[in-house]
């Protein structure tokens, strides 16, 4: 598996291919807030200088209260798919990566790429002594599969004393805060936690993500990355909207997620996984029910290694809700 990726998120792909524009599609192939809060006034000296020491300690303290890792502070890197290139330097060389699946592609494409062997195990009692490498998504991107936190806590041990690794990828994290094993991971040599900042605050652009391991796993991955890895503007924001109003954007989800939950029943559409920011649905043929959607400017996530799923994103307002619904009674199936 070392092709690209189909990815949600690849509007201009069907814009080309369905036509319209932009502002003409409602886009839930991601599972990204489409309630962002306003973005918060930056210094022109973000812009201006190169992002010194102070800007990022204070976005990796802000960090550190949002996740509750305490006096530890994560690493500040430039989107979760960054630190997921570096992960063939942190597997023991010639043992086999554990990955619980099915889950984000990237993590297979990028350790097969490396030259190791990948096992895609359906249950964590597949692990073996051998992996030297597991890889966790909690919750799982697509299905929403939330393994206990004293669970993955076992796990970390496990590898550790089989001198390897787990990962545990909290990109949705933000949706089931205190199943979190971030505050651990920094006194844990078996344990390396990725957290992703553009998701739950709907900034993705801005490519933002942070790392919580024992320090010499975070020194080796800020020398891979490199000085200045972090641009200054993307520091400013983390900094100020890590510390505000919290509780009313957890609310703004909330009210969506239910929308679209509401809607999928509505259509009659089984739903059979997601997270706070989106849902999985089971249905005949996932790819000709994207399509159909497509024909209506609405842009879903199909997968290819299950034909029998569509994944939805959350949709930014009641109006949009009612636009897939009427959509979805069209064409569901």
């Amino acid at each position: 598996m070392t092709a690209p990726i189909q990815h949600g998120g690849g509007l201009s792909g069907a814009i080309g291919r369905y036509g319209g524009t932009a502002r003409d599609w409602l886009d839930l192939s991601t599972g990204i807030n489409p309630c962002p809060p306003p973005l918060p006034d930056i210094p022109a000296s973000a812009w201006h200088r190169l992002p010194d020491a102070d800007l990022v300690r204070r976005a990796e303290a802000a960090a550190a209260a949002f996740y509750g890792t305490g006096e530890h502070q994560p690493l500040a890197v430039p989107g979760t798919q960054s630190v997921i290139q570096q992960l063939p330097a942190f597997a023991p060389p010639g043992r086999p990566v554990a990955i619980l699946g099915p889950t984000y592609g990237e993590y297979r494409r990028v350790l097969s790429l490396s030259g190791f062997r990948v096992d895609p195990i359906a249950d964590t009692g597949e692990l073996r002594p051998d992996h030297g490498l597991a890889v966790i998504v909690n919750p799982n991107n697509p299905t929403g599969r939330l393994l206990p936190r004293d669970t993955l806590l076992a796990i970390a041990d496990r590898m550790a004393a089989q001198g390897g690794r787990l990962v545990v990828d909290e990109a949705f994290g933000d949706g089931v805060s205190g199943n979190s094993v971030a505050a651990k991971a920094f006194a844990h040599p078996g344990l390396i936690v990725f957290r992703s900042f553009g998701k739950v605050f709907g900034h993705a652009g801005i490519r933002l993500g942070f790392v919580m391991a024992v320090p010499a796993v975070l020194e080796a991955l800020a020398t891979a990355l490199g000085p200045w890895a972090v641009s200054g503007p993307a520091l400013a924001v983390a900094e100020q909207l890590l510390q505000g109003d919290i509780e009313s954007l957890r609310i703004r989800i909330a009210a969506r997620k239910a929308g679209l939950d509401a809607v999928l029943s509505q259509a009659g559409l089984r739903t059979v996984g997601g997270t706070h920011l989106f849902s999985l649905v089971a249905v005949a043929d996932g790819a000709a029910l994207q399509h159909a959607l497509c024909e209506r400017h609405i842009l879903t996530r199909s997968f290819d290694y299950a034909p029998g799923w569509l994944r939805i994103g959350l949709t930014p307002d009641p109006d949009a809700d009612l636009r897939l619904l009427a959509a979805l009674r069209k064409v569901a199936r």
